[in-house]
């Protein structure tokens, strides 16, 4: 009699370049599948032919391939420093992997694996995942979301993508936020199964899970981003936990530049189980179920990392630098508060008087120790509003008679100049536009402590009036993560992009520098008023009328009547 087979769908919603997507494959081909029925359901969102042909020529031995052509035709913009979604392309993907669990449903299939195209596995990962018997599990990767940023796992605890463990109603403060957070990404680099809060894009879905209603469907009081989150509660509210599993890491082909990675992946990988059995069959056979984020002591990091590439990832994220324990990492952050470093605001402004200059700095006044602010050629009583709301605090105001705006460069470099004069500690570079949420006020004095990092990133949010931001194609800001707090190092050769306009407020070269990305969120409301928007738009068409310097068609957008429009909640 012969023995019954796990039958998995493999599903992949693909809009991919032929590059990444023909990596893709080859490592679908190379899963281990013993005992295992594997079919395939590819979704072919493609805009390049070259990449629907690869899906056409796809033809693995004793499975089945489904084909089923997405009928869009949307653009998905990325490029080398991130990608840009938006909410029609979400949910279109979202879609998709609906029609995958209804044909798992439909067909009686074991196990769904759903995974994105731009993933990499372990020959071991679907064996290995199906053996863990958890109804909803993800194999985990890395990924720097921003070039040069600290390397993140796609999985995380609670809310949108926060990666630390709370208690409901708990009362956590910063400095303990950041104790979790070190302590999350820690234990996700040792191997092991971990239950989380939220995960995607690498995921193993048992037919109980699919019985009992898993869906990417929207939930429409969550405002939350992405398909995975709504997929996520969803599975919550229906009693299904959420695990990850980190022994068999996948390789994240998030930009163009890392298809370098695959060779050196794929020999690791190889060598691997050419040596005889990953470490989940030698568990297997001894009959032990190993989980060790109920160990004293976690087992080493996974060889799936060689030594050279685990230091990498330890130099890049300063998070993870520090193995030491908690008891260390307390007195550190004690000894580190008897000193608060010097913040010093730096600011270019503009005839600011009516605008929200007079809010932004009796917010900003609440943390920062000194101010260099760059009076563009104001004809107003900006200059005065400075001096009155930073009363107390020490103003350095440099008046230039003759606006430097039309090259941004050149005012940037002003900028700079007239801070490095004043000896500074931290440099928070904001515009007179620009307002962090309420907590920030508290929660700087935890970054400001931080000793294994040199700048933060902040994500920006572009008001469209008091209490909305913009969200769609042209406006995402918030999407990403930009620089906005740097720590000065006075033997740090720094570089500037001399572009005349959009060359950025700090130094192009600041990533060479220790950075975290910040759950601090950024207002942005020079957008929020029709006449301040006119007034945007005419200086652009003025300044950059082909777009060299931008995105003439976000330039054009600022004048959409009907834009779509998210609360904001503090």
């Amino acid at each position: 009699m012969s023995e019954t087979k796990t039958r998995v769908l493999v599903g992949s919603p693909i809009h991919q370049k032929p590059q990444i997507l023909q990596e893709f494959l080859n490592s679908l081909l190379r899963l281990r599948r013993e005992g295992v029925t594997l079919d395939f359901y590819f979704i072919d969102d493609n805009e390049d032919d070259a990449a629907s042909e690869l899906l056409r020529h796809f033809d693995p031995d004793g499975s089945e391939v489904f084909h089923q052509s997405s009928g869009f035709h949307d653009a998905y913009i990325r490029n080398d420093n991130t990608h840009f979604w938006n909410s029609d392309l979400v949910w279109k993907v979202a879609g998709f992997k609906n029609l995958m669990i209804r044909r798992a449903e439909a067909f009686g299939y074991d196990h769904l694996f759903l995974i994105d195209s731009d993933l990499i596995l372990h020959p071991d990962t679907l064996l290995h995942l199906i053996r863990t018997e958890k109804d909803i599990i993800s194999e985990i990767f890395w990924t720097q979301w921003q070039p040069g940023t600290l390397l993140q796992p796609q999985v995380w605890m609670h809310d949108e993508y926060n990666q630390w463990e709370i208690l409901p109603g708990e009362k956590v403060d910063p400095e303990e936020i950041n104790r979790r957070f070190q302590l999350f990404l820690s234990r996700l680099q040792q191997p092991g199964i971990y239950e989380v809060g939220g995960l995607g894009a690498c995921t193993l879905i048992s037919r109980r899970a699919i019985e009992s209603g898993v869906s990417y469907d929207r939930i429409p009081n969550i405002s939350y981003w992405g398909e995975d989150r709504h997929f996520c509660i969803r599975a919550a509210a229906l009693g299904i936990p959420l695990h990850v599993d980190t022994h068999y890491p996948a390789l994240h082909l998030y930009r163009d530049s890392d298809l370098a990675k695959v060779p050196d992946y794929i020999r690791l990988t190889t060598a691997e189980v050419t040596a005889g059995g990953s470490e989940s069959e030698t568990a297997d056979k001894a009959g032990v179920t190993a989980e060790p984020q109920h160990r004293p002591d976690p087992e080493p990091a996974s060889v799936m990392w060689s030594a050279a590439e685990a230091e990498n990832r330890l130099h890049k994220d300063p998070l993870s630098q520090t193995e030491k324990s908690t008891d260390a990492a307390k007195t550190a952050a004690s000894s580190a508060a008897a000193k608060r470093p010097k913040l010093t605001l730096m600011m270019a402004v503009k005839n600011e008087a009516p605008r929200f200059l007079r809010t932004v700095l009796q917010e900003h006044r609440k943390y920062i120790d000194e101010a260099v602010i760059i009076d563009d050629g104001s004809t107003d009583d900006t200059a005065d509003i400075c001096r009155e709301v930073l009363q107390g605090i020490p103003l350095h105001l440099v008046h230039n008679t003759v606006s430097r705006f039309c090259n941004e460069a050149e005012l940037r470099k002003q900028q700079w100049e007239e801070v490095v004069k004043t000896n500074p500690e931290w440099i928070l570079s904001l515009d007179a536009d620009e307002m962090f949420e309420t907590r920030f006020a508290e929660d700087i004095e935890i970054l400001l402590q931080e000793d294994n990092c040199d700048l933060f990133c902040f994500r920006l949010y572009d008001f469209w009036d008091d209490h909305h931001y913009r969200e769609d194609m042209y406006w995402r800001s918030h999407q990403s993560y930009r620089p906005f707090l740097l720590r000065y190092r006075e033997d740090f050769p720094y570089v500037w992009n001399d572009s005349p306009q959009h060359c950025g407020r700090l130094p192009e070269n600041i990533f060479e520098l220790p950075h975290q990305l910040s759950n601090l969120r950024l207002k942005h409301l020079g957008w929020s008023r029709p006449e301040y928007r006119l007034d945007k738009y005419r200086r652009y068409m003025q300044l950059d009328p082909d777009g060299v310097y931008g995105w003439k068609e976000q330039y054009q957008s600022i004048l959409d009547q009907h834009p779509k429009l998210v609360p904001w909640t503090e």
